[in-house]
């Protein structure tokens, strides 16, 4: 799908290759997505690394919420913890590369990785996934001791509507006093419903995700029955949070040609204004998810490390 433009040189080859993903109808991207897992080698744990499979209990009334538990082998107690959020608009399932990357996490920085399930929009929308997320935190920070946690090294981390997820938990623990995190990693989050940014008006025909893509994705997320004058909870948005004072330190990571971008933008200098400590990276050339579409070049491979770097510094704190 060639883009009038600048797309990094090393990027410019893939785009033909890309998904034409349309979330507007659920079962068809998911099956587009199941399609392209079904043609990927299958995700094997890594040697050095142990996966178990648990299913925690929800909310209230709503069901368990299934987990699955990455950690290191033959390693002591104490050890850093990162709950993750995949992406997919709120719409799309976990998938290989999500836990492959989780598992590539536990092996490298020596941390247990909680990979969440949520329930996903439209059939559930919010605050399915906030609540499913949120009890994983609370599951995670109550049983350190028998995962080998320290309970003053949690962090959350979140890709895209994951990064908006893990947003909403930074927002929900401070302001119900639950699980202390400290460190926050919100990977090309989406953020804002209002999908009023100049990236949001501009991207109209992007890679992967673009605002009509924004647009299916929060009316499902929000729920297609929505009163259009409803308020819309920051836990659901974190965009429209008033105070961000008070939340972990965070390290923001946009593409240049994203839809997303903007509200990225815009979130970590809220940040930063409120005297949280922030890092901030722009990518140039790169569209939504890139680094997942095509991992093997220089800046795909430096999104991924500043990621892995960025976790590294916020777990040692």
């Amino acid at each position: 799908m060639p883009l009038p433009l600048p797309v990094d040189p090393e990027l410019a080859p893939w785009l033909a290759l890309l998904p034409a993903l349309d979330v507007g109808d659920a079962a068809a991207a998911r099956a587009t997505v199941e399609a392209m897992g079904a043609a990927a080698p299958p995700f094997v744990v890594p040697v050095g690394v142990e996966a178990s499979a648990h299913r925690v209990p929800g909310a209230p009334d709503a069901p368990d919420v299934p987990l699955t538990v990455f950690r290191p082998t033959g390693t002591g107690t104490a050890l850093p913890a990162v709950l993750h959020v995949h992406g997919g608009g709120f719409i799309l399932e976990e998938g290989d590369g999500d836990r492959a990357l989780a598992a590539r996490w536990a092996a490298d920085l020596g941390a247990v990785v909680v990979c969440v399930r949520y329930r996903l929009a439209p059939e559930h929308p919010y605050p399915a996934a906030t609540d499913d997320c949120y009890a994983a935190l609370e599951w995670l920070a109550g049983n350190t001791a028998g995962l080998g946690v320290d309970p003053a090294r949690i962090a959350v981390a979140g890709i895209s509507a994951g990064g908006g997820l893990a947003a909403a938990l930074a927002l929900l623990a401070r302001d119900r006093g639950g699980p202390a995190l400290c460190f926050q990693l919100l990977d090309i989050p989406e953020l804002d419903d209002r999908l009023e940014t100049p990236s949001m008006r501009e991207f109209t025909g992007t890679p992967v995700w673009n605002r009509p893509n924004a647009v299916h994705s929060w009316r499902a997320y929000l729920g297609a029955d929505r009163d259009p004058g409803a308020p819309v909870p920051a836990y659901a948005a974190p965009a429209r949070a008033e105070d961000l004072t008070g939340l972990p330190p965070a390290y923001v990571a946009v593409s240049d040609l994203d839809p997303l971008r903007d509200e990225g933008l815009d979130y970590a200098r809220r940040l930063v204004q409120a005297g949280v400590p922030t890092e901030l990276h722009l990518f140039p050339g790169t569209f939504h998810g890139a680094a997942g579409f095509v991992p093997d070049t220089a800046v795909t491979r430096r999104m991924t490390e500043g990621a892995l770097g960025a976790l590294r510094r916020g777990l040692s704190a």
